[in-house]
């Protein structure tokens, strides 16, 4: 039997794996942490946003959330989905909802700060979020975009819960640097 933690390092891994097989990095996911941050966290740089982006990443709900809506992606892009399915997705239906919902229970699993976040750089489209939303290149990432604004918006959350860590790290940053 697998242990919780090797599985969460299995989960983990297939995240990776598969946001960069869709064209994100998690820096560009930091970038938008940044973007949404900046004005809250003085000092924060990427490092510190891949940290808390990570804390997003191991917790399980994230993981099963992230870990489907990538599958649907992918299996809509394959053409595999049933009718009216298939075509649900390849129009990304305005009225469809589910992406945004899945998105929003991810982020709201680290508070309301998230939930804000996540309605703001959903409306906005901020960096990467607007070349996966990007419907000429041919990808369906109807529930990927809205993941990935969502794990930025819950890693803000997660930042603004964990601010004496976060002040913590920073600092030493700063110490390392003198």
């Amino acid at each position: 039997m697998v242990s919780y933690e090797e599985q969460d390092k299995q989960y983990y891994e297939h995240i990776i794996r598969n946001l960069k097989d869709r064209g994100v990095e998690l820096s560009d996911i930091a970038e938008i942490v940044i973007f949404l941050e900046k004005d809250y966290v003085e000092g924060l740089n990427e490092d510190v946003s891949i940290y808390a982006i990570n804390k997003v990443l191991h917790k399980r709900e994230a993981q099963n959330a992230i870990m489907t809506g990538i599958e649907l992606d992918v299996l809509a892009e394959k053409g595999l989905l049933s009718a009216p399915m298939q075509r649900i997705m390849q129009t990304d239906e305005s009225t469809y909802g589910i992406d945004e919902n899945m998105a929003i229970t991810l982020a709201s699993l680290y508070g309301s700060v998230s939930v804000t976040n996540y309605g703001y750089v959903d409306k906005l489209k901020h960096g990467i979020l607007g070349k996966l939303n990007d419907k000429s290149t041919g990808k369906i990432n109807v529930f990927l975009d809205d993941l990935v604004g969502a794990i930025a918006a819950a890693a803000c959350g997660w930042l603004a819960h964990n601010e004496i860590e976060v002040d913590k790290m920073l600092n030493n940053q700063q110490k390392s640097l003198e």
